[in-house]
């Protein structure tokens, strides 16, 4: 009698384990997931605005390299007066 109570548990113990787990994706695969999700809004600029913006970020380049030029300029030839007002010394 013994038996058949213990085996009446073990099944009861078995019957209460939850069912098998549903798989979660992985992280990576949820990130990928992401990602293409993301790469979708992209919107792309057309060419003649990628052309547009080159030209803008080239125009800007060349004006600061002439005001760094002139500053250098001015900068150096200002040393070379103030190193020119010091004697030599004998």
């Amino acid at each position: 009698m013994a038996d058949k109570e213990n085996k009446v548990v073990e099944t009861e113990a078995k019957a209460e384990k939850p069912a098998k787990k549903e798989k979660k994706p992985s992280r990576i695969k949820e990130a990928w997931r992401g990602f293409k999700s993301e790469i979708k809004k992209i919107v792309w600029p057309s060419w003649k605005q990628v052309l547009k913006n080159t030209g803008v970020v080239l125009v800007i380049v060349i004006v600061f390299a002439i005001a760094i030029a002139l500053l250098d300029y001015a900068f150096s030839g200002g040393i070379r007066a103030l190193v020119d007002l010091v004697p030599k010394g004998e």
